[in-house]
């Protein structure tokens, strides 16, 4: 291995970054810069394979080549050659080029691309003595990002993003991202042997990501990705992280419980905890909303429930939730939607609330947060 420590960069959906930095922190890394959508850290090698297998709301990890100011192309072409990108693309390697670009005087992304690429193989033509590059062994995905003026150059270390666990084989007719799902569930009051209900559950995003974070199972444990082929890194590495994984994993009694107005979500929510490995932990069915009833006195309900174009009528549906749970007045009960005017239809103010994306949607995640279960007797 050729070198001890490198810059890395844990990207997120505006509104996350803060829930990446917690999740960072407890996978023991300090050295944390936040800034809109990504973190930047500085760690060993061993960290490329921890923080794919482990982190839960960032969308990917990118290894940082380089940032600078770059007003000309002439500027970038210079800048970009003057990295050490031998350090990483092997001879054999495919380095495919990715960009964007947002209020800087290179606008055009495709132009921009073609440069970077050019830079880049000038620079390895010097290192490996070679006049063309088959590109036919390991992906290293390159991306420049511009943002006014500053280019930020990165290798793609995640292959497909981190949102792809590999358990949601289907979809429901509006899925939300596991990234996101992790992210409200640890946003929230729940603690493994609280209850945790989702009326509106969907494919069962939101549930499985909670049995994940309560019985301590790394995300990515079943998935490979694109930095496992790297040579620098070398197959041990990611055996070790693997393997640390596997013994980190808990066997808790959790308490989660999903349903929903279509049998055939409800099934697939079914089909999908199977595949992620928690289907006994969580208890699916098919019920209407006004049909939700729960005898816990300290719950915690965390939902997706329909909004934008697949819900013609708002006003209808979240009144109807605000009168299903205006009993629950000591439930933590945790709302994502892009209706704003939700807080009016429901009928109470939320004592928080945290703009968020679901995808490109601008939504708003209203937290109303009940007291806290006694700690000793009474019902959690």
């Amino acid at each position: 291995m050729m070198m001890k420590e490198v810059k890395l960069i844990a990207t997120a959906a505006f509104g996350l970054e803060a829930v990446v930095a917690r999740e960072l922190k407890e996978l023991g890394y300090r050295d944390l810069t936040v800034e809109n959508g990504r973190v930047l850290f500085t760690a060993d090698l061993e960290a490329i394979p921890k923080t794919n297998l482990w982190l839960r709301s960032a969308d990917r990890v990118q290894l940082l080549l380089g940032e600078f100011e770059a007003r000309t192309f002439d500027g970038l072409f210079e800048q970009t050659k003057a990295l050490p990108w031998e350090d990483w693309i092997t001879e054999d390697g495919e380095f495919p080029v990715q960009g964007k670009s947002i209020k800087s005087q290179l606008h055009s992304v495709p132009d921009c691309q073609a440069i970077v690429k050019k830079a880049i193989v000038e620079r390895l033509k010097e290192t490996y003595q070679v006049q063309w590059f088959q590109e036919t062994g390991p992906l290293y995905s390159v991306q420049i990002a511009l943002l006014k003026d500053r280019a930020t150059l990165t290798i793609d270390t995640s292959g497909a993003g981190l949102h792809k666990r590999g358990y949601r084989t289907e979809g429901g007719l509006a899925p939300i991202k596991e990234t996101l799902a992790a992210a409200l569930v640890q946003l929230s009051h729940w603690q493994p042997g609280r209850l945790l209900l989702d009326p509106f559950c969907g494919s069962g995003t939101i549930l499985i990501e909670a049995a994940l974070i309560g019985d301590n199972i790394a995300p990515g444990l079943t998935r490979r990705f694109a930095a496992e082929d790297w040579p620098q890194l070398g197959k041990e590495l990611w055996q070790a992280a693997r393997k640390d994984a596997s013994l980190a994993m808990e066997d808790n009694p959790l308490k989660l419980q999903g349903s929903d107005i279509d049998e055939a979500a409800v099934s697939i929510a079914r089909k999908n905890a199977d595949n992620a490995g928690v289907a006994d932990k969580i208890h699916f069915q098919r019920r209407e909303l006004a049909q939700v009833r729960s005898s816990v006195k300290y719950g915690c309900l965390i939902t997706n429930p329909p909004y934008g174009e697949r819900l013609e009528a708002p006003a209808v549906l979240y009144r109807e939730m605000g009168k299903v749970f205006a009993p629950w007045d000591t439930w933590s009960i945790y709302v994502i939607t892009s209706e704003t005017d939700f807080e009016k239809y429901y009928g109470r103010k939320a004592g928080k609330k945290r703009k968020l994306y679901n995808g490109r949607i601008e939504c708003d995640y209203y937290q109303f947060i009940g007291p806290p279960p006694p700690r000793h007797g009474g019902e959690a």
